[in-house]
């Protein structure tokens, strides 16, 4: 039986791929497979022409022809960037991932993980998926572009900052979490605030430094935004609060993540800078690293189980054709803690 590739809109078949490279079905079957007699030269030329098709011949694909399977994808656009899948220390990404998998069997779904789907080699029933959730997606991301292509539908995690009419995306009400992390700040004496991002071209990094600089235009405070690579992790919390100190030392900082702000706390302490009593701290993502640092740092609780919720209705919505509802904004929770907590101040 001729093998087909589960492609929704572009139907691209093993006789394509071997018109396109100049072959029989039969030399493309046994490159695919790693059998017969080709030479190495025609079994990788026959092996990138179907890659650059994207074509995928297997076993459960041959009889799918588009079918529903029962299961979705959930991509960890922020893992890939680490290409690390474990960080430690940091449950965040698993809390999502644990919320999405309960929940989706909740609903008779089973979920994958799948690594960066735009990379080899890729699982078989990667792109035979009812459908895929995408946390945060990068800039002209070539992951949605992907789906985009297939006709998969999708949903993500926070908006992708390259389709601003894209609707069908749930995150936490972060604009009104970061003002009010910057107004708990300015009430216990803060006018001087710095703001430390990561380096990942998503909404989160995008829209934090954008909501940081209005406020500060809003209350007369100069801002100051520095920046280090969310693979850098501590290491690069801590070279930033070097700069900063440097720089000036300021009344609060901001960090995006909990290894972040881990950093910068050991940094500012090997500095003489203490914390809270000379510079108050606080990070928008809580982990392991922030609740048990020495003092505690004030941290963002994201409610991973309601975010996963909507984004999973958004999803079953969209596969069925039915009109977004989305976005979806849910609510997470500023913890305060003994680091940006002052004795004359009630926090």
């Amino acid at each position: 039986m001729e093998e087909v590739v589960v492609a929704r809109s572009k139907g691209v078949t093993i006789r394509d791929v071997a018109q396109r490279a100049g072959v029989s079905v039969a030399a493309v079957s046994m490159a695919l497979n790693d059998t017969g007699t080709l030479s190495a030269a025609t079994r990788l030329r026959i092996r990138a022409t179907a890659e650059e098709m994207e074509y995928q011949a297997d076993a459960l694909a041959r009889g799918l022809r588009g079918s529903p399977v029962g299961a979705i994808g959930l991509v960890m656009r922020s893992l890939d960037a680490l290409s690390e899948y474990a960080p430690p220390g940091v449950d965040l990404f698993t809390r999502y991932i644990g919320a999405a998998s309960a929940q989706a069997m909740d609903r008779g779904l089973s979920l994958m993980l799948v690594r960066d789907p735009t990379k080899r080699p890729t699982p078989p029933l990667a792109l035979s998926l009812d459908g895929y959730i995408v946390t945060m997606p990068h800039v002209d991301d070539p992951v949605i572009d992907l789906l985009e292509r297939r006709g998969i539908p999708y949903v993500t995690l926070g908006r992708d900052p390259s389709r601003p009419d894209f609707t069908d995306w749930a995150t936490e009400d972060e604009i009104s979490t970061f003002r009010r992390i910057y107004e708990h700040f300015a009430a216990a004496g803060a006018r001087s605030i710095v703001l430390l991002r990561g380096t990942d071209p998503n909404a989160w990094n995008i829209d934090s430094e954008a909501t940081y600089r209005a406020w500060c235009e809003s209350v007369g405070i100069t801002p100051r935004v520095y920046l280090s690579a969310e693979r850098a992790g501590e290491r690069g919390g801590e070279e930033v609060a070097q700069a900063i100190v440097d720089d000036e030392i300021p009344d609060a900082i901001l960090c995006h993540t909990g290894r972040q702000a881990a950093g910068v706390l050991t940094g500012l302490t090997a500095r003489g800078v203490a914390v809270p009593d000379r510079t108050l701290l606080a990070t928008a993502s809580d982990s392991e690293h922030t609740r048990h640092s020495r003092p505690a740092i004030s941290a963002v609780e994201l409610h991973a189980e309601e975010t996963t919720l909507a984004l999973l209705d958004l999803l079953q919505a969209r596969i069925a054709g039915e009109p977004s509802a989305g976005p979806i904004l849910t609510t997470g929770r500023f913890r305060v803690r003994a680091s940006s907590r002052r004795a004359h101040t009630s926090g």
